[in-house]
């Protein structure tokens, strides 16, 4: 079990395993927020309650969370009933995220790996 939490410590997720690879992606929403996602089933995540504001653009596939706080995107859950979720891995500690492979995503041009 780890944990992924927010700048203040309000909101702190616990996850079920540490990450194999996070995604880095160059959509203009990623990039903006600076995040790796950690991809999970919501299953293997436990989020507390009430502790974040929620942002959803396009077609509304999902909510992306930040801590009320301090403003930190912490992960995005999707609306409905899909099997996965990302966390932002930049929340985690340093030795975790050091032991991920990053893979790069283009999801602005190609939606396709670029590694």
């Amino acid at each position: 079990m780890i944990e992924s939490s927010c700048v203040c410590g309000a909101v702190r997720l616990a996850i079920s395993r540490a990450p194999d690879e996070v995604t880095d992606c160059n959509c203009t929403l990623c990039r903006r927020y600076g995040a790796l996602w950690a991809y999970y089933s919501p299953k293997d995540v436990t989020v507390p309650s009430g502790l974040t504001d929620t942002f959803s653009r396009g077609p509304k596939l999902s909510n992306f969370h930040r801590c009320k706080i301090c403003g930190c995107v912490t992960h995005w859950a999707p609306i409905g009933a899909h099997d996965r979720m990302g966390v932002n891995a930049r929340l985690m500690e340093p030795e975790v995220l050091a032991r991920a492979r990053v893979l790069r995503f283009d999801g602005l041009d190609t939606w396709k790996l670029l590694d």
